[in-house]
């Protein structure tokens, strides 16, 4: 290489090339890390020096080498890489290494627009500079390769057309924790600002998408999911379709519920016109979903739900198949597919099932969720009933579509409506559940909008974070965690803006919350416990209870302060019901861990003040937020080793957390013979989570004759998730003998995972 050569700076100013100045900021990115080599680097990096080259396209370069030397070998290199991405971040946000201190960077950026200006109205300028003395910049150097690119595609505020970045990650954290309790009294604000800024910099917190994206910045909507429901009339279809593009222009993930829209063929206006059935209507909700961008975060992505028992079914079912013309499919949405424990109940027995298109039958859609006795005694009266429309298959053959479009396409999604029903904060008599949201994790009551701005519908919202398992020392851990996430996302409730009234007045009275897990695969293998074989039953028992419990207690203190939530009357906590009352006992079957809290002195204290929040866990995927904080992703086990993440930011690697130490406790998806053990898990998380969990079954051909999935497994698989309790689930996973890959283009990457 030749050194006589002038490189142009990212001031625009040429000076002669300095190897020796590249060589010492490898030299500093490798410092403490095993097994990296700063000369392979820089030998891998093949630079091409020519005149006027940008020192800027050097850097890059470099990241990208040691990027692609990212192994099971050789793990460190993603630290390695992701401290050259951190140099080369902060020299692109602040033009040097050093960071600025605090207030004067959030007063420039609240000059320019970028920051909310409640910034410097809330906080005085010896406020943030306790705050410039607090912040620990080192922290950004525990970051992997991987979360650097998440923060600088995703979150890190931005101009997302010239690529200009305006701050650091440990900005990013302080700033967001200053938002969420700049409400707080000025006595005590300052240490809860401190608090949840060393939970979620120390990754012991996890924040979604949303939050990390938005908060801070003068656009406040930071709901990771919204779950609208579709009326059956013109106006309410066109008020769900604006209600959609208005929250997925502002980062949101979003549920449909489009079960009550009638079939084909009904009639309308006294037979004046026949009804042209669903799909024309789901095409229309496609659009919508897709006519917004989210900002450059991610695309619009959405799951609609449907009744497995709706007239059209059998053409629903196949609206993601590739066979077929436009005409009859809608492929760029996914599907929640409705059940009910008398529709398993047909197929156990070899019955049949009876399609119905909704209106033509009084009171059945209502029951469906609100009283399966109720849904039974119609179900069977309207099928005996001659002058009723209908049609009559097979229980095994509906099923077996429904199976078949599951795994061909991984994205017909369950949700047994009953559990979440019975299994509920929420007395279904006055309160139903009648769907969930794009990552089936949410389990929220919904009213159709006739319009827009109608004050009698319930558009529901959640907002999410979720406890780093990995991270925890001991799960007394969480009492502290809990009432860190609880008091910042119910502020939040009121620190946003809500675009449409009918999510305002839902939130407003359920306040509605999901905190979820992430690290979970790192968390059994640092205990020594698999997803398989039983071993991990005990513990994910008392981890469960112990996030349920603790998350409750810190809701009911809220309450205390500030109030119970304006409709837990609807709660069946207002009874005095708790999560431990109401799972399904079958769970006894394969865990026998007993309670370890002081459940009955909570009841009372629940009985008497009440919670400030009608719901508080749900599991989400964590998809791109467990790259973040270098976890593993949700409840679900690594694929392999080193995870291969793709994005439209482009490949990254990511090595498992512990891999060096805990390499063989871990237990990799495609060495788990079944789905049975991880059913359980679930089921035993179900009993204590009181919304849902993003839960999914996966499926090696190999493993079966002619490496063909048994339709009587798939349906097995089906049968149990619902013994056990199981409320949804989510990706019907198939190994098809290509590398394994994760990507964030569905759930996360299109919408609402944490």
């Amino acid at each position: 290489m030749q050194q006589d050569l002038m490189v142009t700076k990212r001031d625009g100013r040429q000076e002669l090339v300095d190897l020796e100045k590249i060589h010492k900021v490898v030299i500093w990115a490798a410092e403490g890390l095993n097994a990296v080599s700063p000369s392979e680097v820089e030998l891998k990096a093949h630079l091409q020096f020519f005149e006027g080259m940008r020192t800027f396209d050097i850097h890059e370069t470099l990241i990208k080498s040691a990027a692609d030397l990212i192994s099971e070998d050789s793990p460190d290199y993603q630290y390695l890489a992701a401290r050259l991405a951190i140099f080369h971040l902060r020299k692109r946000a602040f033009g040097q290494f050093e960071p600025p201190h605090l207030y004067t960077h959030v007063k420039k950026q609240v000059e320019n627009g970028r920051y909310d200006q409640h910034l410097l109205e809330d906080y005085s300028e010896a406020d943030w500079d306790v705050l410039n003395g607090y912040l620990e910049h080192k922290r950004d150097m525990n970051f992997s390769y991987s979360a650097v690119k998440q923060l600088e595609g995703k979150y890190l505020v931005q101009n997302r057309v010239t690529g200009e970045v305006y701050e650091s990650p440990q900005i990013l954290y302080m700033l967001v924790a200053a938002c969420l309790f700049a409400d707080y009294p000025a006595d005590t604000r300052l240490d809860y600002v401190k608090r949840f800024y060393d939970a979620t910099s120390l990754f012991k917190i996890s924040l979604p998408t949303p939050i990390m994206a938005g908060v801070r910045t003068p656009t406040r909507q930071f709901s990771s999911c919204v779950l609208i429901e579709c009326g059956d009339s013109l106006d309410a279809i066109n008020a769900t379709s604006a209600s959609i593009v208005k929250y997925v222009s502002q980062r949101a993930g979003i549920g449909i519920n489009a079960g009550r829209i009638r079939a084909l063929g009904s009639p309308i206006r006294n037979g004046e016109a026949y009804h042209t059935g669903c799909i024309p209507f789901y095409k229309h909700f496609q659009t919508a979903v897709k006519s917004c961008s989210q900002g450059g975060v991610r695309g619009g992505a959405a799951t609609l739900f449907y009744p497995i028992w709706h007239l059209e079914v059998e053409s629903l079912l196949v609206l993601k198949n590739n066979r077929g013309v436009e005409e009859n499919r809608v492929r760029h949405l996914d599907y929640g597919v409705q059940i009910n424990k008398l529709m398993y109940t047909r197929l156990i027995k070899g019955g049949d099932i009876t399609l119905f298109s909704p209106h033509e039958v009084p009171g059945l859609y209502e029951a469906f969720f609100a009283d399966q006795d109720e849904f039974e005694r119609l179900y069977v009266k309207y099928e005996n009933d001659p002058s009723i429309r209908k049609e009559t298959i097979k229980a095994v053959e509906l099923f077996g579509i429904l199976a078949a479009e599951r795994a061909q396409t991984g994205r017909i999604y369950i949700q047994n409506v009953d559990h979440c029903n019975t299994h509920s904060p929420f007395d279904p008599a006055v309160a139903p559940v009648k769907q969930s949201n794009l990552c089936l994790e949410i389990a929220l009551p919904t009213k159709p909008l006739q319009h827009v701005n109608d004050p009698e519908g319930e558009i529901a919202l959640c907002t999410l974070s979720a406890f780093n398992l990995g991270a925890l020392n001991d799960l007394n851990e969480l009492e502290n965690l809990a009432d860190l996430v609880v008091r910042a996302l119910d502020n939040l409730l009121d620190y946003q803006d809500y675009p449409i009234p009918a999510a305002h007045t839902s939130t407003m009275n359920r306040r509605p919350l999901g905190v979820g897990v992430t690290n979970f695969a790192y968390y059994l293998a640092k205990n020594g416990v698999k997803y398989s074989d039983g071993s991990a039953n005990g513990l994910v028992h008392k981890t469960f209870e112990a996030v349920q419990y603790f998350l409750l207690k810190a809701s009911n203190e809220l309450a205390k302060e500030r109030g119970r939530c304006p409709k837990f009357d609807e709660t069946v906590y207002s009874k005095g019901i708790l999560p431990i009352d109401t799972y399904k006992r079958e769970v006894d079957e394969f865990c026998d861990e007993p309670l370890h809290y002081f459940w009955e002195t909570l009841r009372e204290d629940i009985r008497e003040f009440g919670l400030r929040n009608s719901t508080l866990t749900a599991l989400m995927p964590c998809e791109t937020s467990s790259q973040i904080t270098n976890s593993t992703n949700g409840i679900e086990p690594p694929r392999g080793y080193v995870s291969v993440k793709a994005s439209k930011d482009g490949i990254m690697k990511q090595v498992v957390p512990g891999y060096t130490e805990l390499r063989e406790q871990y237990e990799l998806l495609w060495d788990i013979p079944n789905n049975t053990g991880y059913l359980q898990l679930v089921g035993i998380m179900q009993k204590f989570v009181d919304q849902s969990i993003s839960a999914n079954t996966n499926y090696d051909p190999s493993r079966f004759p002619n490496d063909k999935v048994p339709m009587k497994q798939l349906l097995q698989d089906l049968l149990t998730a619902y013994k056990y309790g199981v409320k949804t689930l989510y990706y019907h996973n198939t190994r098809d003998g290509a590398s394994d890959q994760a990507d964030d283009s569905g759930c996360e990457g299109g919408a609402c995972k944490l």
